[in-house]
């Protein structure tokens, strides 16, 4: 099974275990679980992507301000997609960046 059909899989009861914690985090994001979400990327901060994805987390909060500050660490502008479509993107890019 690829890393994308792994993470697509409702089923499963945990992200794919060798995604990267950005993609753990946007797979916890997809099933309701900001907390767990937020913990994954909390524990790699200074990982680009994790910085995207905490970014992204703290947009979806609410917390703009905060959301600035991750989207300035990970060298990004401040997305103005809507939410669901940032998700996508970061997955789309996310996952094809990781290798099969």
């Amino acid at each position: 099974m690829s890393l994308t059909d792994a993470f697509n899989d409702s089923a499963a009861a945990a992200p794919p275990t060798e995604a990267s914690p950005a993609v753990q985090a946007l797979w916890w994001l997809r099933r309701g679980e900001w907390a767990r979400a937020h913990e994954c990327v909390q524990a790699h901060e200074g990982q680009p992507d994790c910085d995207r994805v905490h970014a992204h987390l703290h947009r979806q909060e609410g917390d703009l301000a905060n959301a600035g500050y991750w989207y300035r660490r990970a060298g990004r502008p401040v997305s103005d997609l809507p939410l669901a479509a940032e998700w996508a993107a970061l997955t789309e890019e996310l996952l094809a960046a990781t290798p099969e």
